[in-house]
């Protein structure tokens, strides 16, 4: 156990972290935004969430090398709970790095912990909360990552009272205009969406061949630099993450086909497990996983400011990459159509947190905020109500971009 745990914090001697080193290779790379929002002030505990493959553990990476420059390398310690066998494990590698910090005299200064994919560990809070009501981590920074299972069983809110000064961060793909800006197309944006489609329109030309291409490599680090195993990766990511919460794959395959072939159309969960023969219940079930997850999310049918529950729902990925790797792994296509309004969907509910759609003698594709957008693959072949903005195949890079999200 000791010498992994100084495998993985190599600045103690000096060296340079291997994922460090890959990130430094790749063609295309970025230092995320979301890394300033973790709070360095003690006491603090912090959770960084988001899907498998999205930067976490780089972006965790790039915050120790920016620490390491400025305190004892020794105050900073990182450990892959993915190799933790149980609670017990965790908690001899913590007291392990304790152990050196005592040998170090570095006990009554702050130190910076961060704990890798938490998630992998059964009844590791049991552990981390422990410790602070023991007062052991009273001057330091706490940094737990994880992705589905700490929002699966709720184990972010099992520390009310003991979060100090710590923050929540939620890391997720790049969206098109953080993928835009990469490849060097930068507009200073306003308040006001219209004003903003007339400035980003100017690049519309240049904006619309990064868009064919996001649209195929989605926001993943891995897929932008074109890894040919991206797909692969993400997908046994996923798997492990459905089987560590006791799901059937070979259910959740089907569900997704089931999705995929009939979307972009509003359906209900009883419609999804008559396909299946199973119960909506279990479709239900096996959603919410998915959601947790961050592979989909779900739009709701609202009439003027009334949600409808009970009205067949939306379906839509949260990254195109997502929707390709998955199209691949269960053997369905979806229509180009269903692409463009997903696409859409997931950026207007990263900027709003919910969607809506709406369909009587007209239909809304997203309703969010205070927009009201219909998305058309081609251009439009009727006029819609006042205050919907219709988006088709050539305007969808441009209002991306202007969302500004």
């Amino acid at each position: 156990m000791e010498e992994l745990v100084r495998k993985y914090n190599p600045w103690w001697e000096g060296e340079e972290d291997v994922d460090l080193r890959k990130w430094r290779s790749m063609p295309v790379r970025w230092i995320s935004k979301w890394i300033n929002n973790v709070s360095l002030k003690s006491f603090s505990l912090n959770f960084i969430v988001g899907p498998r493959q999205v930067g976490k553990t780089t972006g965790v990476k790039l915050l120790i090398d920016k620490l390491t420059k400025k305190v004892n390398p020794y105050r900073v310690f990182y450990f892959n709970c993915d190799l933790a066998l149980d609670s017990e494990y965790l908690r001899r590698v913590i007291d392990y790095y304790f152990s050196i910090r005592r040998s170090l005299n570095l006990s009554n200064v702050t130190c910076y912990l961060f704990l890798d994919e938490i998630g992998s560990v059964l009844g590791w809070w049991r552990v981390i909360k422990g410790y602070i009501d023991l007062g052991v981590f009273k001057n330091d920074v706490v940094t737990l990552t994880g992705s589905s299972t700490l929002r699966l069983r709720g184990e972010i809110e099992l520390f009310p009272g003991r979060r100090g000064y710590g923050r929540d961060v939620t890391v997720l793909p790049l969206s098109f205009k953080e993928y835009a800006e990469l490849h060097g197309i930068k507009v200073e944006l306003t308040n006001d969406l219209r004003e903003n489609i007339v400035r980003v329109s100017l690049y519309k030309e240049e904006l619309m061949e990064l868009f064919e291409k996001y649209l195929r490599s989605g926001g993943f680090p891995l897929s932008i630099n074109g890894d040919p195993r991206a797909e692969e990766y993400f997908l046994l990511a996923l798997q492990g993450e459905l089987l560590r919460v006791n799901r059937n794959l070979h259910l959740v395959r089907g569900i997704l086909s089931s999705l995929m072939r009939k979307a972009p159309s509003p359906l209900s969960y009883s419609t999804i497990g008559k396909d299946l023969g199973i119960s909506y219940k279990t479709i239900q079930d096996y959603v919410e996983v998915l959601r947790n997850l961050y592979v989909l999310e779900v739009a709701l049918f609202k009439e003027d400011k009334r949600v409808l529950w009970r009205k067949e729902r939306k379906f839509f990925f949260m990254d195109p990459f997502i929707a390709n790797a998955l199209s691949h792994w269960v053997g369905e296509e979806y229509l180009e159509s269903a692409i463009y309004e997903w696409v859409i969907q997931c950026h207007l509910h990263r900027k709003f947190e919910s969607v809506y759609y709406y369909r009587n003698r007209y239909e809304i594709d997203c309703i969010a905020g205070d927009l009201k957008v219909e998305v058309k693959a081609g251009k439009p072949y009727r006029r819609y109500p006042k205050g919907v903005m219709v988006v088709d195949k050539e305007d969808i890079p441009v209002f991306l971009y202007a969302l500004g999200t």
